[in-house]
């Protein structure tokens, strides 16, 4: 049962490029000089190297021979480990998987075969140089292969989540395939080990924390730029994307709502921009997140069409930015989450609310914060103080006002 099933070989060049119409050939292509001149930038392998032996050290900590790193395009895993081990953002299919022995050579399991595949080698060659196709989805056979190549097929085998914030793990087929492939295998659901590795960050990641930041201010000027009456929700949201896009990015996501200043409608921003179009007097609420090789920043402010009324004025000045600096103070080492909350309690002491959330935490996307604010450099987080009265609410962040009127 544990026999290795003989794998595809794939046809030199010379031979292969005369049969690119034989799908059997052409899915499991390598070595062709396809996509030889794609330049992607990457991570030292020095920095691989750090991860890598970060994860095995966590491994031997476990007791785990091998572990089974997953990584999907939703915005709670956001590659994920997978994507933290190779450099991949996968966006075909629920999910990739890296098989991580204790000893010996990476390889990562692929959605895709072909051209595909051909590129994901060069994207992701300062990582690791195994990188398999899944079979059309037989993402179990080709990770059982591979743990059998290492001759640990009776060993201990560590799951780690796709998403841990819902705590989803590989789905149920991939998981009763890989149980029926080493039944003499112990395979062990693990809990947190990315976040633990990955939310102090290295000073090459902080770079990339730094790209994405920006890439979220280019989004905010995109999106004032293009907010004028008879514009949708929808046309700002496109004008935000696109800035991020352009400067190398991914977008994470893009929640943008209107409402009128007179009466307004609105405790959140619309994480489904819609086709309301902008009216003089409109406020803009929004969220916008942006991606950079994976790590993510975060930036939201109100923008007004026309003058602010003297309500908005007010909440700003006297609720808004108050709180906001506040709650900042508080985040430095060593200090207790709690000192963040206690800065919190300004909002009821003005009268008004706040969402339940003060501020989180970020290791590739969004997670939870800590009990204490590790006392060390490398930590990624955001304070939100979302707060509103009864009928109005905004991010305590730098205030934009554009007047048309007045051009």
């Amino acid at each position: 049962m544990n026999e290795i099933k003989p794998r595809r070989t794939f046809l030199p060049w010379e031979e292969l490029r005369t049969r690119l119409d034989e799908g059997p050939h052409f899915n499991t292509m390598r070595g062709t000089p396809y996509y030889r001149d794609a330049v992607y930038e990457q991570f030292s392998k020095s920095e691989y190297a750090r991860r890598y032996a970060a994860l095995r050290a966590k491994m031997r900590e476990h007791k785990l021979d091998v572990v089974i790193v997953p990584g999907g395009p939703s915005h709670w895993s956001f590659g994920g480990g997978m994507l933290w081990l190779t450099g991949h953002w996968e966006w075909h299919a629920l999910a990739c998987y890296v098989v991580v022995p204790l000893e010996g050579e990476p390889t990562l399991v692929y959605s895709m075969g072909g051209t595909h595949a051909e590129a994901v080698r060069r994207e992701t060659a300062a990582a690791l140089s195994d990188v398999r196709g899944s079979r059309g989805g037989q993402y179990a056979e080709v990770m059982a292969d591979r743990i059998v190549e290492l001759g640990l097929e009776h060993g201990r085998i560590g799951l780690l989540e796709i998403d841990p914030r819902h705590r989803d793990y590989m789905p149920v087929n991939q998981y009763d395939r890989l149980r029926k492939r080493l039944p003499d295998a112990e395979l062990v659901f693990t809990v947190g080990f990315i976040h633990e590795l990955l939310s102090v960050h290295s000073t090459e990641e902080l770079d990339c924390v730094r790209v994405a930041g920006k890439l979220c201010e280019n989004a905010m000027n995109a999106l004032m730029t293009r907010a004028e009456p008879g514009v949708t929700e929808y046309e700002l949201r496109a004008a935000a994307g696109a800035a991020i896009l352009e400067g190398g990015g991914d977008i994470d996501f893009l929640i943008i709502g209107t409402t009128p200043l007179a009466n307004p409608a609105m405790v959140f921003g619309n994480p489904r921009p819609s086709g309301r179009r902008l009216a003089k007097g409109d406020i803009i609420n929004m969220e916008l997140a942006a991606g950079y090789r994976g790590y993510t920043a975060q930036i939201g402010s109100p923008i007004c069409l026309g003058p602010p009324t003297d309500m908005v004025r007010k909440f700003w000045d006297d609720i808004a930015l108050p709180s906001f600096r506040q709650m900042a103070a508080e985040i430095k080492p060593s200090n207790p989450v709690e000192a963040v909350q206690a800065a919190g309690k300004f909002f009821r002491e003005k009268g008004v609310q706040s969402r339940p959330i003060h501020a989180h935490g970020i290791d590739l996307i969004t997670d939870g914060v800590r009990t204490r604010i590790p006392a060390r450099n490398g930590v990624h987080g955001r304070a939100e103080p979302d707060h509103g009265g009864r009928q109005f609410r905004h991010f305590p962040r730098p205030h934009l006002h554009r007047d048309r009127s007045r051009q």
